[in-house]
């Protein structure tokens, strides 16, 4: 009887009764469940995909004995030089070398980072006034040489850039500066960004749909040896 008495009250005060242990065990059992499950669901859970930039619309001047003003024309997505310059690199640094540095006009750029990153290496920003034209960007790649792009605001219809970009990029046309060359287009044809609606085809071209990603240039019209425009995503 005292034995008997003495397990009862060992247990009563462990609190080790035959009930509680196999609820211990089954609770136990259920969040080693839980915890093999959340394992499985978050090694399946699917990686997000990477989507690739759309490609800089670019008309540039190809090598001639006269440079003249401008060496082209570039016409960005955005006033986001964190986002655009990117895609603008990807192109120029294997044509001209490794782009290190630009310069713009703050007047129309909203904010100016100190460095952008780009694939591959940095390029520091910096700016000037009134030493750069607010529609130009320059461009200097470190034991090449330097570069000079017109800008065409964003907003602009697609008309009146491709007038702009094949002006800026003409090695027969008229030396003109970045905004020279903007206000001339305004008033032959009126605002930028005030062009006539194109037809699905015309502005499925102009904005990239067939030759997004391409590099086309256009054949020769002049005399032999004249340099040719690079036409680049557009």
């Amino acid at each position: 009887m005292d034995s008997t008495e003495g397990i009862s009250h060992t247990g009563f005060h462990a609190g080790s009764s035959p009930a509680k242990d196999e609820t211990r065990a089954a609770a136990e059992a259920a969040r080693r469940r839980v915890r093999i499950m959340s394992a499985t669901l978050y090694s399946t859970l699917p990686h997000p995909e990477s989507v690739a930039a759309p490609a800089a619309r670019l008309a540039l001047k190809t090598e001639s004995p006269s440079r003249g003003l401008l060496d082209g024309a570039w016409w960005p997505r955005s006033r986001d030089l964190l986002s655009e310059l990117p895609a603008l690199t990807d192109v120029l640094d294997p044509l001209w070398g490794r782009i290190t540095r630009i310069a713009v006009n703050p007047e129309h750029w909203p904010v100016i980072p100190r460095t952008v990153p780009v694939d591959g290496h940095i390029v520091k920003v910096g700016w000037f006034t009134p030493e750069i034209d607010p529609h130009k960007l320059l461009l200097l790649s470190y034991g090449t040489g330097r570069w000079d792009l017109l800008v065409i605001p964003p907003e602009t219809g697609a008309e009146s850039a491709a007038r702009l970009m094949a002006a800026a990029s003409d090695h027969d046309g008229p030396p003109l500066t970045a905004s020279a060359l903007i206000a001339a287009d305004e008033a032959r044809h009126g605002v930028l960004a005030a062009d006539q609606p194109l037809d699905p085809g015309e502005a499925w071209e102009y904005e990239g749909g067939a030759s997004a990603v391409s590099v086309a240039v256009p054949p020769q019209t002049g005399p032999p040896g004249r340099a040719s425009r690079l036409i680049i995503g557009m």
